[in-house]
């Protein structure tokens, strides 16, 4: 499926509010676990989610309608978000990422794209040559992969509780992608 620009602003657009009904007002107890070592808790991953507005997705997008592959993107620093959600609730979080969500879709709609802005070229520092359709589909399904993720951590609170019913817990057989 190639995606539509309309489909992508679509998706994004609900992911704050798909992790505000999921996250707002739960116990601490199963925001703040993770799924062992070297995991991310529920916590971490909203603030990842808000480094990533301010850092990665329309800062990068602008890069490649500015100068398309004659500047490489800035490495995206993986933990970025570490320092600057110290001190926060994940309530304050979430407000924070709906926020940031907001403005960051009001500037992807304020550059009124083009078929062919798609298919400008940046510089990944790890990919090489990378399109802005390619950029946009992965902040979608970069959402996704964190949905997924922290159903993940929170059934992960559960693995034992469930006995043996966990061989039929695909959520529970699930193994990847929780390594900052």
């Amino acid at each position: 499926m190639e995606p539509e620009l309309p489909h992508t602003i679509a998706l994004l657009s609900r992911t704050p509010a798909a992790l505000n009904a999921l996250l707002r007002d739960l116990p601490e107890t199963w925001t703040s676990r993770n799924e062992g070592n070297d995991t991310w808790t529920v916590f971490d991953v909203v603030a990842h989610l808000i480094y990533g507005e301010r850092t990665d997705w329309i800062p990068r997008a602008k890069i490649i309608l500015e100068f398309g592959e004659t500047r490489t993107f800035e490495p995206f620093d993986r933990r970025g978000h570490l320092l600057e959600s110290q001190g926060k609730s994940l309530a304050q979080l979430l407000d924070e990422f709906a926020g940031a969500r907001s403005e960051s879709l009001d500037q992807l709609r304020a550059l009124n794209l083009r078929q062919e802005d798609l298919e400008l070229r940046g510089r990944h520092p790890a990919f090489g040559p990378v399109t802005l359709s390619q950029h946009l589909a992965t902040w979608a399904a970069h959402d996704l992969t964190h949905l997924h993720q922290i159903s993940r951590i929170l059934a992960h609170q559960y693995r034992e509780a469930v006995g043996p019913w966990s061989a039929y817990l695909g959520v529970l057989q699930c193994a990847g992608h929780s390594a900052p």
